[in-house]
């Protein structure tokens, strides 16, 4: 069975799955909203200073904040399956624009996040099995530890003193330079320094989960028959390692790193707050604030999207590595 073949199976059994999954997580995440005390009606009168019942009625009405639950849970599904995803009462905007306007930095900060994580953990944890006992593992395990140990936003607030206050090498905060709009290579010279900070606090932890992943499951590889094999016919240590014994230890990696997008979504509410980066995290974390369901429905809606859609990528990327994936 060819591997284009499984793929399309794989890709359609996802989207099977996807729909019930989608529909579940909206429901449960509208039904849990509601519990929440007080309401955008409640939020803007606080702000304004003084409201009087007839304004907080007002507003109620013209959200259709006032209709049963399941009214509104009816109506908010049929806008959702009309791919529209409401208008945002505080923001005053459609709910589809204010991500629109947020995905592309989030996106780019988790993937950088994701693509730092992955390559320091391998490369770290590849070093530590080839000299496992030795003073480069016992090394790298302190620093390994260090990172899984240590929250995310303390070693965030950190690079910021010592990067940014002290060294001035690095942006302390925002995603680019204000009032300038370059282009091409001149775009990228400006938006990576802002980059940096944020997706080394975001990946430190994860830096730890694959560096410790690739060591153990590397030395067990090492292990195994066909590595004998290999040695009895003369290949190179390097080709050993590096085609062999690290492309068959990568599977469990790969499949962890999908597991913990939702992680890594989570924790861009905490890091985009600390950078002050202008992501769907602090979007989804003003929503909160300012009872703003529509827009936090919508941020779990892509987010759950986003999910499902990684972990159907790491099931090609898995059978890829590993042509005896199964994908049925």
């Amino acid at each position: 069975m060819s591997l284009a073949y499984r793929t399309g199976r794989s890709l359609r059994r996802t989207l099977v799955q996807a729909v019930p999954t989608i529909l579940g997580i909206v429901i449960l995440c509208f039904l849990l909203l509601q519990l929440m005390p007080g309401d955008v009606a409640d939020v803007l009168a606080g702000e304004s200073g003084a409201a009087t019942e007839e304004t907080l009625a007002a507003i109620r009405s013209r959200a259709g904040l006032d209709d049963p639950i399941l009214l509104q849970l009816g109506r908010y599904l049929w806008r959702v399956a009309q791919l529209d995803l409401g208008y945002s009462t505080r923001f005053g905007t459609p709910v589809s624009q204010l991500i629109l306007e947020r995905l592309p930095n989030t996106l780019v900060l988790m993937l950088a996040a994701l693509g730092l994580a992955l390559g320091l953990g391998i490369i770290a944890g590849s070093v530590m099995a080839i000299h496992a006992g030795r003073w480069p593992d016992r090394v790298l395990q302190v620093v390994v530890l260090f990172f899984y140990s240590t929250p995310g936003f303390w070693i965030g607030l950190m690079a910021i003193v010592l990067f940014s206050v002290k060294l001035g090498w690095l942006p302390s905060g925002g995603s680019m330079t204000i009032g300038i709009a370059p282009t091409g290579l001149d775009f990228l010279r400006d938006r990576l320094p802002y980059l940096v900070l944020p997706a080394l606090a975001m990946a430190s932890f994860f830096i730890a989960v694959y560096a410790r992943l690739t060591r153990a499951t590397m030395l067990e590889v090492l292990q195994q028959d066909y590595i004998r094999t290999a040695v009895a016919k003369g290949l190179s240590p390097l080709v050993i390692r590096m085609r062999h014994a690290l492309r068959n230890a990568l599977i469990p990696v790969t499949t962890v790193a999908g597991m913990h997008l939702g992680n890594l979504l989570g924790g861009a509410v905490v890091v985009e707050t600390v950078f002050s980066w202008p992501g769907m995290g602090r979007l989804a974390l003003e929503a909160v604030t300012g009872r703003d369901f529509n827009v936090l429905l919508g941020v779990l809606l892509l987010s759950s999207m986003l999910v499902i859609l990684t972990n159907a990528a790491v099931d090609l990327l898995q059978a890829w590595i590993d042509p005896r994936t199964d994908l049925s």
